[in-house]
């Protein structure tokens, strides 16, 4: 099954899924996987493959990725070699955006999981991240981005402390594995 991570910005989906990556990751049925992104190393975040543009395209065209998308200006892949874990049944997972989701959901077993908090949350945490100011944390806070409704999905409110949204992630991953 591919699970796609997704969620507004400042939900924690990072913090969740390293942790439930530390918890799960010597499991043989998952794989955790390490997107490309047209960022350098240096910007922070998730751990990434930086990619220039001309690479990233070049890796793309040569059929290099089994998802890709843009974003913010940023180009994101999912590695094709993703395929021979699904065929060998294990339980890929990747932080996906919502525009990638129908195709996602057209060419592999799927399952969505959400990682949000409450607005005020998700507001507070982006003030601390200081990347924005208010009128840009109101705009990206008013943006909606509904699900694919035929999409299966689990939803982790992540709203308290680390731990606890790193517990119920990695409930619904073992979920998955399961065929839950």
């Amino acid at each position: 099954m591919f699970v796609a991570v997704v969620g507004p910005s400042g939900a924690g989906k990072d913090t969740l899924m390293a942790g439930a990556r530390s918890r799960l990751g010597p499991d043989p049925r998952f794989r955790f996987v390490r997107r490309s992104i047209t960022r350098p190393a240096s910007a922070g975040g998730e751990d990434h493959e930086p990619l220039d543009r001309d690479a990233f395209l070049r890796r793309r065209d040569a059929g290099g990725f089994a998802l890709w998308w843009e974003a913010h200006r940023l180009l994101y892949g999912i590695p094709r070699d993703i395929e021979a874990d699904l065929a060998a049944g294990r339980c890929v997972v990747a932080n996906l955006s919502r525009r990638a989701l129908a195709e996602a959901h057209a060419r592999y077993p799927l399952l969505v999981l959400e990682i949000t908090a409450p607005p005020e949350v998700l507001a507070a945490r982006l003030a601390a991240r200081g990347r924005e100011d208010p009128d840009a944390i109101a705009e990206r806070l008013a943006r909606e981005a509904p699900l694919p409704p035929a999409s299966r999905v689990r939803r982790v409110v992540n709203d308290g402390a680390p731990e606890a949204g790193i517990a119920q992630a990695a409930a619904a991953l073992l979920d998955a594995a399961a065929g839950r």
